[in-house]
């Protein structure tokens, strides 16, 4: 039992790109901004949204098209269309290509990532798919839609989550309200703005320490799973 249960898969992460980019530009963010120490530890799937951009990017010039929206909004954040067909858009995305071990979001992505589990919790998104286990949440916010707000952090985020916080980036202010409705999460400071930052020795160290607690829990189901198997088997004996 031990030498096969001790074989730990990589956790594997859904990753869900910032507004008006794309799979394939967070892929090349992270790939480049983070060392091979991480890069090893873990594999990404990087998905389009569900929307082609209905307006210009920030990263135009930077990368190239075609660039992507989970959902759109007004001026104010306040009011949302599409966005029940992002939640079952990434729903589908899960049966189609999962199972995760967690979700990773940059931006609007991180908005996501950080607010699916208590919609899920709630019944509300994500009622196909197995629940949620850890969060990496990169330059996060809250919902700011008063409903869905409401309907997402009435309950403490109990999964385990790994937040990046820049110090000059304009979403700060709201990734720290996010980490109240948050038990015990991890924080990862850097001093850049609304970007995927490089590693300094204290946040490699944190993010490599997170990683490793994921690894557990999936060596732990691993051994879970092949004891029913062998007790499956005694019994057929």
């Amino acid at each position: 039992m031990g030498s096969e249960a001790g074989i730990v898969r990589k956790p594997r992460f859904l990753g869900l790109h910032g507004f008006r980019t794309s799979g394939a530009i967070l892929k090349t963010q992270i790939e480049t901004k983070w060392p091979k120490s991480v890069l090893e530890k873990i594999d990404i799937v990087y998905p389009d949204a569900p929307f082609p951009a209905q307006g210009k990017s920030d990263v135009e010039g930077i990368f190239d098209p075609p660039y992507y929206e989970w959902f759109q909004f007004n001026k104010e954040f306040t009011t949302y269309t599409n966005f029940d067909e992002c939640l079952a858009y990434i729903e589908d995305i899960i049966i189609k290509q999962g199972p995760f071990d967690g979700l990773l979001g940059f931006s609007q992505g991180a908005i996501l990532s950080g607010g699916l589990p208590g919609l899920q919790a709630k019944g509300m998104a994500l009622t196909k798919v197995p629940q949620i286990k850890n969060l990496i949440i990169i330059g996060g916010a809250k919902f700011k839609n008063e409903t869905v707000a409401e309907n997402t952090y009435s309950s403490p985020i109990h999964c385990p989550s790994l937040h990046f916080l820049g110090e000059n980036d304009f979403l700060k202010p709201y990734g720290l309200e996010l980490l109240e409705s948050c038990v015990d999460p991890v924080v990862i400071h850097h001093p850049k703005g609304h970007t995927i930052p490089r590693f300094d020795e204290s946040g490699l160290e944190m993010m490599l320490s997170f990683l490793k607690r994921v690894e557990k829990d999936i060596l732990s189901e691993q051994e879970k799973d092949l004891c029913y198997k062998e007790e499956e088997n005694a019994v057929e004996a």
